[in-house]
C-alpha cells in the first residue's frame, strides 16, 4: 500500500503519516520548498529515519508536478492536506492562500483524472467554510457562510472534490474537521500559543499573555484522533463527505483558565471588552491581557460540529476530552522550555 500525504511538515500530515506507517504503508510526504523547511514533527513523533517514509519536496500549484508524483509514486491514496492554514495570514496573502488551499487541491483531482482515476483522495476540508453560522450544531448539510480568504479557498476546493467525484466517478472525499489540536500544533495557531505561553509563565519566562477576542467559541478535538478518521474515511464503501468534531464548543477564555489551571494557576476574569483582564487569583498579578491587533476583520463567532454521520457510517468519534487534551498540551510546553526551546 501507497500513500501520498501532503503538508507532511504540518501537525496533521505528521500524525497521518505515523499512522499510514504503523498500518504497514509506504508514505510519500511532500513539503514545500521554503528557506524554513522544518521536520520537526515528525522528529518528535520518531519517524524521520523510518525506510517507508519518503520525504519529496513538491510544488502543489503546479499541475505537471502533480501528474509526476502520481507517476513516480504509484500511490493508490492521496491525502491532501497541504494549505496556507492560517486564518490570520489569509487575509494578508489572499492570492497565495487560493493558490495553495484552492487550486491547490484542483491540481491533484486532475492529476487524478489523468493518470488514474481509481486513486483515493481525501481533501481536508474546515469547519472555517461553516464560518458565520446558518445552523447549530453544524453538520454535512448545514449552508456554508465562509468569513476568510482561508475558508473562501478551502470551501472552492471542497466543492470542486464533490464535483470531481461526481463528474468523473473519482473516490474523492471531504472530512470537515472542526479545530484539532495538539503538542504538534504551530504557536500560530490560539491553542498553542496559549499553552505555550502559559508554560512560559510558569517558568518565569513570560510576563503576561495577550489574546484577541475572548468570545469566540470553538469545537476542539484530539489531532492525533481525526487523522485515523481520515484514513477511515478512504476505507469507506462509497466516498462521501464527514464531519470530524466533538459535539462540545468552549470559549478561547475558558481555554485559557483550562490551561492555567493545568499549572496549578486559578484565574479570576475582571473588565469587559479591551480591558479585559485575567488575574492570578492567589497573587493578583495580571496574566492575560485583551491586545486589539489580534482580533480579525470577520470574526467566526461560534464553531460546534455534530458528527453523528462519521459514527455510524465509519464507526468514529472522539474519545480524548478537552481538559485532557490542554493539559497534555501544556506538559509538552513545559518540557520545551524547560529545555531552552519550543517549536
Amino acid at each position: 500500500m501507497k500513500a501520498i500525504v501532503t503538508g507532511i511538515t504540518g501537525q496533521d500530515g505528521a500524525y497521518l503519516a505515523e499512522l499510514l506507517l504503523e498500518k504497514g504503508y509506504t508514505v510519500y510526504g511532500t513539503y514545500r520548498r521554503t528557506s524554513s523547511v522544518n521536520f520537526w514533527r515528525i522528529e518528535e513523533l520518531g519517524i524521520q529515519n523510518n525506510p517507508n517514509l519518503h520525504l519529496v519536496e513538491y510544488d502543489l500549484t503546479d499541475l505537471s508536478a502533480s501528474i509526476r508524483l502520481l507517476q513516480t509514486t504509484e500511490a493508490t491514496e492521496v491525502y491532501n492536506l497541504a494549505a496556507q492554514s492560517f486564518v490570520g495570514v489569509s487575509f494578508d496573502q489572499p492570492v497565495t492562500t487560493a493558490e495553495i488551499t484552492g487550486l491547490g487541491a484542483v491540481n491533484l483531482l486532475e492529476a487524478i483524472r489523468i493518470v488514474n482515476s481509481k486513486i483515493r483522495f481525501y481533501q481536508a476540508s474546515t469547519s472555517e467554510m461553516f464560518g458565520k453560522v446558518q445552523a447549530i450544531p453544524q453538520i454535512e448539510s448545514t449552508p456554508f457562510y465562509p468569513r476568510s480568504p482561508y475558508g473562501v479557498a478551502k470551501l472552492y476546493a471542497h466543492w470542486m472534490t464533490i464535483n470531481y467525484r461526481e463528474s468523473y466517478g473519482i473516490f474523492a472525499t471531504s472530512g470537515i474537521l472542526f479545530n484539532h489540536e495538539s503538542p504538534l500544533r504551530g504557536r500560530e495557531f490560539v491553542t498553542r500559543k496559549i499553552t505555550d505561553s502559559v508554560a512560559k509563565i510558569k517558568l518565569g519566562l513570560l510576563d503576561k499573555l495577550e489574546l484577541g477576542n475572548m468570545d469566540a467559541k470553538r469545537d476542539w478535538g484530539f489531532a492525533k484522533e481525526y487523522v485515523e478518521g481520515m484514513w477511515r474515511m478512504l476505507q469507506a464503501d462509497e466516498p462521501d463527505t464527514f464531519v470530524l468534531a466533538t459535539n462540545r464548543t468552549e470559549t478561547v477564555r475558558n481555554f485559557v483558565s483550562m490551561a492555567f489551571k493545568a499549572v496549578g494557576i486559578t484565574l479570576k476574569w475582571e473588565g469587559k471588552d479591551e480591558a479585559e483582564q485575567g488575574i492570578d487569583a492567589a497573587t493578583g498579578k495580571v496574566l492575560v491581557g485583551i491586545n486589539p491587533k489580534f482580533y480579525r476583520p470577520a470574526e467566526v463567532e461560534l464553531l460546534i460540529g455534530n458528527p453523528a454521520k462519521a459514527k455510524e457510517v465509519l464507526g468514529w468519534e472522539p474519545k480524548t476530552n478537552l481538559e485532557e487534551l490542554c493539559r497534555m498540551m501544556v506538559e509538552a510546553d513545559l518540557r520545551r522550555n524547560e529545555k531552552g526551546f519550543s517549536f
